[in-house]
């Protein structure tokens, strides 16, 4: 069984700290606990029919929330986990536990079964992604599943599929991984050997990759002995040795920059350019730095060439060269209620932008002094005013009104912002006749609009003013983990 190794350390670190504690037995995790557990009274053929309603309901629940409840041997896993947050660290004054040697070997114990939890995850986002699991759930490959449903950034979701790839490559890594010995952190530095077409090039040069001395068993024994801390300068070696040269220069590739917003909005980006491409941006930069420079200014070069982007993407939004996005010129579009907007106190999280983020109301209305303002009234129901034109394309009109209320791709799990979205018609213009409104319009982006006249659909929930989103067997797609406790019952 998966984990056993896993849950055989978990035991033995509670043994070791509540070895004078009763004997605690942990059942499966239950996810759907008390589910016909009060019948009433009466007949047996009216116990019997309740049953079989309660059990029908049940099911029902069960194949609403399938790719929520966990398999039994995760559940057992979780079971063990949060009996282990049940152990006492402190005594009854507060003070912590005089046992220095158990609480180190509490916590490493802990940092081996997280280790040994990251390599089995990597190992199933492998194993999910070769089978096309997300398509289930409308999603291409596994890592916008795991930054749309389980919250993960990019970054670590990229890292996890990555680490999947390599846990596959090299079966010694895995081993290690698998029992807690090695942390996502040197898999990740292995991961740079790990791919394909670099093992590939090792064994045609006669490497062995495999055997007791081979590449992999090399890269475990670096990272698991005393000097675990060499293990980057042994995976530079090997890179060496594979390819002493390097790849074929491209400057092109070279090109990268990743956003970042912030959570009070704003955000950072950092990334890199091939030798011309820096010289241009870096020569528009310093011309605009240049023309903002004032008598005693206190800037440093830092904050001057930050001044200067945001004054040439002013430049450049008010010119006439911008690609249209969305088949309206590009613009910065903020959404935000009247109330606030004329609030003078200082409102945090009062408007969205058209990127997802959220600003204040004194930020919205520095936007507002010279922007035109779109008047979209909102009905009880939390849906716009039919304020359409009867016309198979949405109008720009419509459009500004769904963006309002979306905020972006409606499909569950997908955090597409407004500009790469379509507007789609809920009810069809054609087969059934549906109007170009308001309310028959819902932002979808390329995948999810394509996936949704393929078998997914989504409906609006007027009582919690939200799309919902539905598998082609008819089973809503839900995000997040399951709302029942993980503490099973007794």
């Amino acid at each position: 069984m998966v984990f056993e190794h896993l849950i055989e350390q978990a035991g033995g670190v509670v043994d070791m700290l509540v070895e004078d504690a009763p004997t605690v037995v942990v059942p499966l995790f239950d996810p759907f606990p008390d589910a016909g557990m009060f019948g009433p009274g009466g007949s047996a053929e009216q116990e019997a029919t309740h049953s079989r309603a309660a059990r029908e309901a049940t099911d029902r629940e069960a194949a609403r929330q399938r790719s929520l409840v966990p398999p039994p041997d995760v559940a057992m896993v979780l079971s063990l986990l949060t009996r282990c947050a049940e152990v006492p660290l402190r005594t009854a004054s507060g003070a912590p536990v005089s046992d220095s040697a158990g609480q180190l070997a509490r916590v490493r114990a802990l940092v081996q079964a997280q280790n040994a939890l990251a390599a089995e995850l990597a190992r199933t986002v492998r194993s999910a992604e070769e089978a096309g699991a997300a398509q289930f759930d409308g999603h291409k490959a596994m890592t916008p599943w795991l930054k749309g449903h389980l919250h993960f950034s990019g970054a670590e979701a990229a890292h996890i599929v990555k680490a999947g790839k390599t846990l596959e490559a090299l079966p010694g890594w895995a081993e290690a991984a698998r029992t807690g010995r090695v942390t996502p952190e040197q898999t990740a530095v292995v991961a740079k050997t790990a791919t394909p077409a670099r093992l590939a090039r090792a064994e045609e040069l006669g490497a062995d990759l495999h055997g007791d001395d081979g590449i992999d068993a090399t890269l475990v024994a670096s990272a698991t002995g005393e000097h675990a801390e060499d293990l980057p300068f042994v995976v530079r070696r090997v890179l060496e040795w594979i390819d002493p040269d390097g790849p074929e220069p491209d400057p092109t590739k070279q090109r990268e920059v990743h956003l970042s917003p912030s959570p009070g909005g704003g955000g950072s980006f950092h990334g890199r350019l091939d030798a011309v491409a820096y010289e241009r941006f870096a020569t528009v930069l310093t011309a605009f730095q240049q023309a903002g420079r004032v008598a005693d200014d206190d800037r440093t070069h830092a904050q001057q060439m930050g001044d200067a982007l945001a004054q040439a993407s002013d430049v450049l939004l008010a010119s006439e060269g911008v690609p249209m996005l969305r088949k309206h010129r590009a613009q910065v579009a903020a959404t935000i209620s009247a109330e606030d907007l004329l609030d003078h106190e200082v409102v945090a999280d009062a408007a969205r932008l058209g990127s997802g983020q959220t600003v204040s109301n004194e930020v919205a209305r520095q936007l507002a002094c010279d922007s035109i303002i779109t008047r979209v009234l909102f009905g009880p129901d939390g849906t716009p005013l039919n304020i359409g034109r009867a016309q198979r394309l949405v109008p720009a009109h419509i459009r500004k009104a769904a963006e309002a209320r979306d905020g972006g791709c409606v499909f569950a799990g997908c955090a597409t912002p407004t500009w790469w979205c379509d507007a789609h018609h809920v009810r069809e213009w054609v087969a059934d006749h549906g109007e170009t409104s308001v309310e028959n319009t819902a932002l979808l982006c390329e995948r999810h609009h394509t996936q949704v006249h393929h078998g997914f659909s989504i409906t609006w929930n007027p009582v919690e003013h939200r799309w919902r989103t539905c598998r082609p067997d008819g089973s809503e797609i839900l995000v997040g983990y399951p709302l029942e406790p993980l503490v099973p019952r007794d």
